[in-house]
């Protein structure tokens, strides 16, 4: 490993003999100039890591010399070390992206903790996220095998979640790999827990709040006080969620965040259609015909959720003002941003924005979205950087300003699919890769989650023999003919609609205008 070179700018650099003799003992080299020019000369003949840099001296002051440093090199960390603590100096100072800030007179023991902090900062994160996570995969390992309620799993899969995203700023990827396959075991096991338990729950009193119920439940009680800018994001994980989460806490502050079910299948007509109506598919089916539709009816499944919501509303006695969005494009974002300041007087504005889910799609048609969204720290990043650019945010700004609250959730997640699963149905069969409904199913017993009387999980029957498969897992339906092309064409896309934590386990965020 190189020696770490310093750079010390100081017109008394003479009374600093005994701060240098400790760096050198402690095998760090270090150059030494009187002024900000002779620095910046030095600058350009010798390559050092970091620079300490005097803030008063003669001639060109420690700011100014900041600035050029940062003309020369703008990665360079520079400390700044000043006698003075005026505040303008020191806002100047941080305005210019110093990597650190100190007072005279320093320590020894303040110059080295600088210095580790600048230089090996990933190197100390990275041992210890590593070693902090080698401690706690033994913790989740045990946590896995006895694992039997629906409030351990969500707090299991937080905590897979939290260790994902520490891991994937440090560059470990042995440590990725062990927390892939916890992930994978915890899905295999979760799988089952919800092929036991997934029917009592539309029998049980004390079932979680799942997608039918999740209105009358959290929202209803929210509109009571506030008027309130409800942000459906259709498709959204929790970890995009955390993703996210520090720009909107920019604006808002969260007051509740709580984890709810997504029903099967997990496909934007079932679960979103049960948010909007607050009834299950097949009650769906039975009280409004003439809006739900099933997987081989013609025409689109989601374009009644405003009058849905209207008799949801309704059968819950709400007597408020209310008004229905859905966003499918960026001219339609626009378009509702500029004109937002006309929803102040309603109680409830609820918005679908459809973006992520049309970003999942696009992985599997576009190549250049398969590059972009490769794996699932690039998914997070891509919905990162699109909701940071986003008519949703200009909106949720607009809504923070107009005293709003804000809930934020979605109607289902996706998983990143790796495995095929052979199935074969006839041509009625529905054509989701992650679950299945039609007559005469042949699959593998093991790779699904079956319901063969779906009327016992709410789901209405295509004909009378007709019953639902659901992909456990990571695995995606192909059909034995044209097989390999299919699933080649389809590993590693992201899909939804079958049984995984990252579809099932959801987010719900209340927030509150700062």
């Amino acid at each position: 490993m190189n020696k770490i070179t310093i750079l010390w700018v100081d017109d008394e650099i003479d009374l600093l003999k005994p701060h240098i003799l400790f760096l050198e003992a402690k095998n760090y080299t270090v150059v030494t100039c009187k002024s900000g020019q002779e620095a910046l000369e030095e600058l350009l003949e010798t390559r050092v890591d970091i620079v300490f840099l005097d803030e008063n001296m003669p001639g060109i002051s420690g700011l100014e010399t900041l600035s050029e440093i940062k003309i020369l090199d703008s990665t360079l960390p520079v400390v700044m070390i000043t006698k003075s603590e005026e505040e303008l100096i020191m806002e100047e100072a941080i305005g210019s992206k110093i990597a650190d800030y100190l007072i005279k007179p320093v320590n020894p023991n303040q110059i080295l903790l600088s210095l580790k902090k600048n230089l090996d900062h990933s190197r100390l994160v990275s041992e210890k996220t590593t070693a902090d996570y080698q401690q706690e995969f033994r913790k989740i390992a045990m946590d896995l095998s006895m694992v039997n309620t629906l409030e351990e799993w969500v707090e299991l899969y937080k905590k897979l979640i939290y260790w994902e995203l520490q891991l994937e700023e440090i560059e470990d990827s042995s440590m990725f790999e062990i927390l892939e396959s916890q992930k994978v075991e915890a899905n295999n096991q979760f799988s089952k827990f919800i092929d036991k338990n997934y029917e009592d729950w539309f029998a049980s009193k004390d079932a979680p709040i799942l997608s039918h119920t999740l209105f009358k439940k959290w929202i209803a009680p929210e509109l009571k006080n506030n008027k309130t800018l409800l942000v459906v994001i259709d498709n959204l994980r929790y970890d995009q969620w955390c993703a996210f989460e520090d720009t909107v806490n920019s604006f808002y502050k969260k007051t509740k965040e709580s984890a709810y079910f997504s029903i099967l299948p997990t496909a934007t007509q079932y679960a979103r259609n049960a948010i909007f109506s607050g009834l299950t598919p097949l009650e769906m089916e039975k009280r409004h015909p003439e809006w739900w539709k099933n997987d081989t009816d013609e025409g689109g499944k989601n374009l009644f959720e405003d009058k849905f919501l209207g008799a949801q509303i309704k059968r819950l006695g709400l007597d408020i003002k209310w008004e229905y969005h859905k966003i499918s494009s960026l001219k339609q974002g626009k378009q509702l941003s500029q004109n937002f300041k006309s929803q102040k007087e309603n109680h409830l504005t609820a918005i679908v924005y459809n973006f992520v889910d049309m970003l999942s799609h696009s992985k599997t048609e576009m190549e250049v979205i398969k590059e972009l969204a490769s794996n699932d720290k690039a998914y997070r990043s891509l919905t990162k950087s699109w909701f940071k650019n986003s008519p949703l945010l200009e909106i949720i700004q607009q809504a923070q300003s107009m005293g709003m609250k804000l809930i934020i959730t979605t109607d289902h997640g996706t998983i990143n699919v790796k495995q095929p699963s052979k199935v074969i149905g006839d041509k009625e069969t529905s054509l989701n890769l992650r679950y299945k409904t039609g007559r005469s199913l042949s699959y593998e017993n093991k790779e699904v989650v079956a319901a063969t009387n779906p009327k016992n999980i709410q789901l209405p029957s295509i004909n009378m023999s007709s019953s639902f498969i659901f992909a456990k897992n990571d695995m995606f339906f192909a059909y034995p003919n044209n097989y390999n092309h299919y699933v080649n064409y389809y590993r590693n896309t992201y899909q939804h609609g079958g049984v995984s934590l990252e579809e099932m386990i959801i987010p719900f965020v209340v927030l509150e205008p700062k």
